[in-house]
């Protein structure tokens, strides 16, 4: 009976979550066309989100590729198709790898300090300061924030699959003696707009989901040092979840 009633309250608790975030969500689209209208904060928002996410993201592109590089040389050797190489590792970055791993970066980054930028704005009152001089928070904090993540997330995976895809090359061509004729005509011929434009989808639909996750726990956030630690959190934990989830669903639905 205990069991049923925690169960039930779980349930209950997240259509609640569910609803309030949805709800939220629809604020932000509303807010979307009047925070464009001042494109100096969004441009400063990108700016956060994508060009100081660049390190991580170049760093961990090119060591992914060159273990991807020496993990598909291993295994393509076993059957005589090491010239495969170049197109399994691009189809692999792509579709897979490329936008995944740069949403969860995305969200360990970008998304904890947007979180914790805005829960630290409620918990120091500029949030209610901005009501009561009817400014609205969504519109002026929130908005361009998320219009930020929305755009530096497509472009942060164009980079992690460019310089996952050099990484491929360095280690397979370069070290391993890969034909390089062969490793980039296959890699062209193989690879068309569908495979390119799966990626592209996925980038940006991770990019609203992790950039909804992060506003949203910083604008909800408990107004403490506690609260904020928390929303820092369960931002990065929500959107690893949800971004395997969706690479699931888009997957299967792609297929």
């Amino acid at each position: 009976m205990k069991l049923l009633r925690e169960l039930g309250d779980n349930l209950r608790s997240f259509v609640v979550t569910v609803g309030a975030v949805s709800l939220f969500f629809g604020r932000v689209l509303g807010q979307i066309p009047r925070a464009m209208l001042r494109p100096r904060f969004v441009i400063e928002q990108i700016f956060n989100a994508g060009a100081l996410s660049l390190v991580i993201i170049m760093t961990c592109g090119l060591f992914v590729g060159m273990v991807l590089g020496l993990q598909g040389y291993d295994l393509l050797q076993r059957f005589g198709s090491e010239d495969a190489l170049g197109t399994g590792a691009a189809l692999a970055l792509i579709k897979e790898l490329g936008p995944v791993v740069t949403a969860l970066l995305f969200a360990g980054r970008a998304g904890t300090a947007l979180a914790s930028e805005i829960g630290l704005m409620r918990a120091t009152d500029q949030l209610a300061a901005m009501e009561m001089m009817a400014v609205d928070p969504i519109r002026r904090v929130v908005a361009p924030r998320f219009i930020g993540g929305v755009i530096a997330m497509p472009l942060l995976t164009v980079i992690f699959v460019s310089i996952g895809i050099f990484g491929v090359q360095l280690i397979g061509v370069q070290q391993l003696g890969v034909d390089a004729a062969a490793f980039w005509s296959q890699m062209r011929s193989s690879v068309g707009v569908d495979d390119v434009m799966e990626g592209v989808i996925k980038g940006c639909v991770f990019g609203v989901a992790c950039s909804l996750v992060a506003v949203y726990e910083g604008y909800t956030a408990v107004p403490t040092a506690e609260g904020v630690g928390r929303a820092t959190t369960r931002t990065v934990v929500t959107s690893a979840v949800l971004t395997l989830i969706l690479d699931y669903m888009l997957t299967a639905l792609m297929l």
